[in-house]
Parts: C-alpha cells; structure tokens; sequence
C-alpha cells in the first residue's frame, strides 16, 4: 500500500497496534471527531440526521464513516455515554447538583432502570452504525464513561471530596453500585454488539496537567477493583481495552498496566510530557495511541502542524504498539483543514509517499 486514496479499512490493523503487534502500517486514531467537524467536511447537516429515525442515522453513519475511511482511518469511534442517563454530564462537568448525599439517597436511586434506559436510548444509534460502516470498518468504543467519570455526575467533584470524608460508607458503596451497574450494561452490551466492534474502551479522565484528581489510595481501593472486574469482563470477548484517560496518571499506571491490565492508553498533552516520553516510559508493555497536540492542531498553521507531525514521527519512529492522531479527538473547535493537514502529513508518513 503506498497511497492513501486506495486506502481500503481493515480494522485488524487497529487490533493488532492495540495489542503491540506488527502492523502493515501505523493506524489512524481518534478519540471522536466532532459532528460539526464531519458536517462541515461533507457538505450535509449529519447533526440533524443523527437525530431522526434509524434511516436518517443510518444515513449520518454511511457518510461519517465513508469520509473516515476515505482519510485513512480503519475504524469508526462511537459510544453512548451513561451520563447521559444520570444528569447528562451536568455533575461531571460540575454544573450539576448531588444527586447522592447519603445512604438514604443511595438506596433510593433507581439503579435497575439504568441498563433498560441505557438500550432504549443507544439501541437504534448501534444498530444503524451496523448497517452504515463499509467493508473492512468496525467500530471502537462502545459503553462511554468510566466509573470516576460516572462517579462524578452522581457527585460533582468537589462534593464527591466532602462525601468521603462525611460519608465515607456511602462514598465507598458507591463506587461498587457503578461497579455493578457498568458489569450490567457492559454484559448486555457485548452480547448484542460484539460482532460490530474490534476494540473497545471507556473514558475516564482521572488526571489534570500537573497531578491526579484523586489521591492514588483512594484510586486503588475503590476504583481499581471495578476496573478489574469491567475490563476483565471486556477482554473476555477476545478483544483488546484501551483506556482513555487526560492528565498526568504516572503515579497509577503500574496499577493499570500490571493490575487491571490495560491493552493501551490514549490521550496526552505537551504541557504534561510529549508522547514520545509516554511510548519510551511504556511502549514496550502497552500500546500509545495519539500523538499530535491538541494546543497545535488548534493555533498552528498547515506549515506548522506538518512540521510538528514530522517531528513527533521521526522521533518516536515506527515500531508495534502506535496508532498516531490527535491527543484527545477533533473537537468542535478544531479547524476542519487542521484536522486534513495532520491527517494527510500522517499518511504521506505512514504510506511512505512523496510530497511536500
């Protein structure tokens, strides 16, 4: 293969990075890539499509996947995020309210309804990605939010600080009802979809640029233990988990990596280490996915963001266990011919083409 524009997907490719094995090429990887990113780059309102019936969805995903798979991607990220069911991200993002303040209020919370609620809402999203994505293409992700991200929209960050000192009992018996109801949904999840995806993962971002957002104790009591358990359940289909997770976690990642034994790591930032820092420290036990800062893709111009693509791919060179593209996903805010430069310099790299 030596052009993109004969680019024919193969997710196996994407398996095989995950898993650190050799590769024809070095894959393409993104966290998401905006709606209003991919409405712009096709021409059409796939925002409103989304919205309608399954023919509309349908319709959104063929066109999404076909312009992923014409840049070079092998795979299309999607999930439906659990928040969505508890207070839409309101208390993640720390807008929102407790939603739990004691044991009262956790007995009192609905936790059965959540799996039900989860497929009334997702089922028709997965099932018209099934009919949408071309040949060679499957899916990555599949049940959005960790359990610290789903933690936190039951109680905002600074509150879920307070509950566990006041509340430590119901702080702890938290973290095991998320535990139990990610267990339930993953289950039903796999055995309906497994045949759609060929990698999965979830986010949770438990860092920020200079430290985590929890001490490291409270990580390994409570939610290592859930950890185990989900990504035990996820590798059990035979494919490969990559955790998503912003921040510097350096203080956790032997906890991950040897523990709840993550395939690969996504998400990274300059200002924290640059990526080749990540791939040196342990790319010879787990796969890095990323690469190209998300402060680049969104100040520079074409020259400077193809400089920095050649710069970061000349260091870190090529060897199993990479899949390069942005930091954390091409956001709302990333310039469409932002996200076109680093992706078009990333294939005359990967593809060994010529050109300026």
């Amino acid at each position: 293969m030596n052009d993109k524009a004969t680019h024919a997907p193969d997710y196996n490719v994407l398996t095989l990075a995950a898993r650190r094995q050799k590769t024809p090429y070095t894959p393409l990887y993104e966290h998401a890539v905006s709606p209003k990113v991919l409405s712009s780059l096709s021409g059409r309102d796939l925002i409103s499509l989304w919205e309608g019936g399954i023919d509309d969805k349908t319709e959104a995903f063929r066109t999404a996947a076909g312009i992923l798979a014409d840049l070079g991607y092998d795979a299309f990220p999607f999930e439906g995020c659990v928040t969505e069911l508890i207070q839409g991200g309101k208390g993640l993002m720390g807008i929102g309210t407790p939603i739990i303040r004691d044991k009262q209020d956790l007995l009192a919370f609905p936790w059965e309804e959540i799996p039900d609620r989860y497929f009334k809402r997702f089922d028709t999203y997965f099932q018209a990605l099934e009919r949408a994505l071309p040949p060679g293409m499957r899916a990555y992700a599949g049940v959005g939010n960790g359990v610290f991200e789903i933690a936190q929209d039951f109680v905002p960050m600074t509150d879920l600080a307070f509950l566990e000192i006041d509340e430590h009992e119901v702080f702890a018996e938290l973290w095991v009802r998320i535990g139990r109801l990610l267990m339930e949904i993953w289950s039903r999840f796999l055995r309906r979809y497994d045949t759609l995806f060929c990698l999965y993962r979830f986010g949770d971002d438990l860092g920020f640029k200079s430290s985590l957002l929890i001490k490291p104790e409270t990580f390994k009591t409570h939610i290592a233990p859930q950890y185990k358990r989900l990504i035990g359940l996820i590798k059990s289909t035979g494919k490969p988990f990559l955790l998503h997770s912003c921040g510097a976690i350096f203080e956790i990642m032997e906890e991950l990596i040897a523990d709840c034994r993550i395939d690969a790591k996504h998400s990274n930032e300059d200002a924290i280490v640059p990526f080749d820092r990540w791939v040196e420290s342990y790319g010879e036990r787990i796969a890095l996915f990323g690469g190209i800062d998300m402060n680049v893709l969104c100040s520079e111009d074409e020259t400077g963001i193809r400089e920095y693509v050649r710069d970061l791919v000349g260091r870190i060179g090529t060897r199993p266990g990479l899949a390069l593209g942005s930091g954390n996903q091409i956001a709302d805010y990333v310039p469409p011919e932002a996200f076109l430069a680093m992706v078009d310099e990333l294939n005359r790299l990967r593809f060994n083409r010529s050109g300026s």
